[in-house]
């Protein structure tokens, strides 16, 4: 960290009065660029690397990072966009940006993104939740999503060899793994984020806008092929029908050692690790599959994009420091250190020698996200894609129950 304190010799008296201290052309004015980062999105470690390298190549520019909670920060960071004088660069989560860039008060980025950044590479995951009525108002970060994490001595003792190529291929093998004493699959029946993907991969969505206005879509075939899609899988199990993968936390259940596979993001490993040590060199990765050899299945991409307020104070160096974050050299260095898949297709390579992220990297070239609606997030709230799913589980007519929530996926939308 550079010396805070700024020096103003008598001999300079004169010159001061006129000036100031530090304000002269050529006195070393410092200019401070304040950040938010959410807590445990990046280490201390990295934090500090990159913090030294970016003030050493920029003796002008100091960084000063707040480290906030993801509890109730929509509330804190619509405050800071609106108000006067806030941060200049805040990371948000990737399908935050609606909510904040329908206040108007974002810095559009659109020249930079396409000048600058390369956004023609970025995942899509990350890069359409940025993009609001054809402008980008947030660069990708970093991304994560859900692979498939199995057992390999339950693949073994099943006769599996290797990671299935098709969605067809995986039923296969999870029915053979479904065997006396052993889950084929653990499959809550509420993982909605997992049916999402489906749900795209056979054409579908969740929700879609319609001249501005956003109706449910969980009634349309494709749609509905994807949830039978699920209800196939879910079944090759003993998941719960009524409860989402937290209740009980699937990778507890998984840590057993009598499931074969579970669908989650590679931090889940190391609650599966704690709970049970011996399964260490047992953990094997695969990217969720598609319908089709070699197109890996559409997944939900979560992650986090930086955005630069209006009302930023230095925007220019806000928008350096951000281009840095997005590069290449720090983008490597994010996704190797904390296990992230970095915010480019092309950049997928740097994590090839970590099996999970691989694999990772590989299922986020087809990532998505949820719908562009700044009134998604009140959806989530009281979610009717649970219950729904619920209901075509337990038998219920599939129809009208993706009718029912569709509906009310269009009235919490049109709010």
């Amino acid at each position: 960290m550079k010396n805070r304190h700024l020096a103003c010799p008598l001999a300079a008296a004169a010159a001061l009065a006129l000036a100031g201290c530090g304000l002269l052309p050529g006195g070393g004015q410092t200019r401070t660029v304040d950040m938010w980062l959410m807590r445990d999105s990046v280490s201390e470690d990295f934090l500090n690397r990159f913090t030294e390298a970016y003030e050493n190549e920029h003796d002008d520019v100091e960084l000063n990072v707040t480290i906030q909670d993801w509890t109730g920060i929509g509330k804190k960071v619509t405050e800071a966009i609106q108000g006067g004088g806030g941060p200049d660069l805040i990371e948000v989560g990737n399908t935050q940006v609606a909510q904040y860039a329908d206040t108007d008060k974002l810095f559009d980025l659109t020249l930079e993104s396409v000048r600058d950044l390369g956004s023609e590479d970025w995942l899509p995951g990350l890069a359409e939740p940025g993009s609001i009525g054809g402008s980008q108002y947030g660069i990708p970060w970093y991304a994560a999503n859900r692979i498939v994490i199995y057992n390999k001595d339950l693949f073994a003792q099943a006769g599996v060899e290797g990671p299935p190529a098709t969605r067809a291929e995986w039923l296969e093998a999870t029915e053979k793994l479904n065997r006396q004493g052993s889950q084929g699959i653990y499959l809550a029946g509420q993982d909605w984020y997992t049916l999402a993907g489906f749900i795209w991969d056979e054409g579908g969505e969740l929700a879609v806008d319609k001249g501005g206005q956003w109706t449910g879509a969980l009634d349309s075939p494709a749609a509905l092929r994807g949830m039978q899609f699920y209800k196939d899988l879910q079944s090759l199990g003993s998941g719960p029908k009524n409860a989402d993968e937290q209740n009980p936390p699937q990778a507890e259940v998984f840590a057993r050692g009598d499931v074969a596979q579970i669908v989650a993001t590679p931090s889940a490993v190391a609650a599966v690790l704690k709970a049970n040590p011996d399964l260490k060199d047992k953990l094997g990765y695969f990217t969720i599959p598609g319908k089709k050899a070699g197109t890996p299945c559409a997944v939900f991409t979560g992650g986090s994009d930086l955005i630069i307020p209006e009302n930023a104070p230095d925007r220019g160096a806000a928008l350096d420091v951000a281009k840095a974050l997005a590069g290449e050299k720090w983008q490597t260095e994010l996704a190797r250190a904390m296990g992230y898949v970095p915010n480019k297709k092309s950049l997928a390579s740097v994590v090839s020698g970590q099996e999970a992220t691989a694999a990772m990297a590989a299922g986020a070239a087809n990532g998505r996200a949820t719908p562009n609606s700044p009134q998604w997030a009140d959806v989530e709230a009281d979610n009717p894609i649970k219950p729904f799913m619920t209901a075509v589980l337990e038998g219920k007519d599939a129809a009208k129950a993706a009718r029912t929530a569709s509906a009310a996926i269009t009235d919490t939308l049109s709010e």
